[in-house]
């Protein structure tokens, strides 16, 4: 039994009895057990499984938890995934509470020693990010593509740490994705200047897009808090709903990967006010679109969430969803 062997033959009854309360898992039962000895690396949310994926080709066996729709705030672990953590060479994650209910698993995982650990998100340095409070980040940094191109940085570091008999390979593969960002980062700046300053305001179900707001010179304001398991009040939707009427604004968003009912009930009590708001489109928020799909990448996921929001504040192409 090599060493490797011997690691995962302790993680899959050490990990899962340590986390699961008992529920031992041993490596037999995997359900994940993979064919090949690849690497095996594990992400949480699908924008950091598609950074590893375009970075780290076909040197490694890449897979996330959390697929299109889910919300990582609420998202809780199931048994397969802490199977699927445990099994991991490498663990991938946001970090700055992203995960939520997973933040106790991960950092228990880490504490282990058994399995390698990022939490990507942290990599930024502190003086980017968006406090919220004095021991608290804003954890939603992939709205800033400046910002999601230093965690691109970071993932390749422990890709090559991984693997560094393919560092060359996979530093010349950063360096491609990282120059698409920097394209992308560029387009975005292009995009939203085309809206002019006094209706460039972003309103959607929760705080998710302060990042993008700061980088891009776009108004936020959104209905829940950070986390999704912030709920909104009666009040927060009419004083929401007062200013909409009052500053005309065209149109507000739902999110992929949350009910629309906060937002329909904002346009509900905007037009009782005599102003048609539109629901200008579904932004993606804390998921990428399905896979296959353009949306189902990160780069994909950034260009339509801009094109909707710049079409919808200019007028150009309002598409109405979940109300009309």
């Amino acid at each position: 039994m090599n060493a490797t062997t011997s690691r995962r033959a302790l993680l899959g009854g050490g990990i899962g009895t340590l986390l699961l309360g008992g529920f031992s898992i041993g490596r037999t039962q995997n359900p994940y057990q993979r064919d090949h000895e690849l690497p095996v690396v594990t992400c949480t949310v699908g924008m950091i499984t598609d950074v590893a994926r375009n970075i780290g080709g076909t040197f490694f066996s890449i897979s996330g938890l959390m697929g299109p729709g889910i919300d990582p705030h609420l998202y809780k672990p199931s048994a397969g995934d802490i199977v699927r953590l445990g099994d991991a060479d490498l663990v991938l994650y946001g970090g700055l509470h992203l995960e939520g209910r997973m933040t106790e698993t991960l950092e228990t995982i880490q504490r282990s020693g058994t399995v390698h650990t990022r939490a990507v998100s942290e990599s930024i340095p502190e003086d980017r990010l968006i406090a919220v409070s004095e021991t608290a980040h804003d954890p939603h940094v992939w709205f800033d593509v400046s910002l999601w191109n230093i965690v691109a940085g970071a993932v390749t570091e422990e890709l090559i740490a991984l693997l560094p008999e393919q560092a060359e390979t996979i530093t010349s593969r950063s360096e491609t994705y990282r120059a698409r960002l920097e394209e992308l980062d560029a387009w975005v700046v292009d995009e939203i200047s085309r809206v002019p300053e006094d209706i460039r305001v972003l309103v959607t179900a929760h705080d998710a897009f302060h990042y993008f707001g700061k980088r891009y010179g776009v108004e936020v304001m959104g209905l829940q808090g950070l986390s999704t398991a912030t709920e909104a009040g009666a009040g927060d939707v009419q004083s929401l709903a007062d200013l909409l009427a009052e500053r005309r604004i065209p149109a507000i968003f739902v999110e992929s990967s949350i009910p629309p009912a906060t937002i329909e009930a904002v346009q509900a009590a905007t037009r009782s006010r005599g102003w048609d708001v539109k629901i200008g489109g579904s932004l993606y928020s804390d998921a990428m679109g399905e896979a296959g799909t353009p949306e189902g990448t990160y780069i994909g996921m950034v260009r339509h969430n801009v094109s909707t929001i710049v079409d919808a504040l200019l007028g150009e192409s309002q598409t109405t969803q979940g109300t009309e």
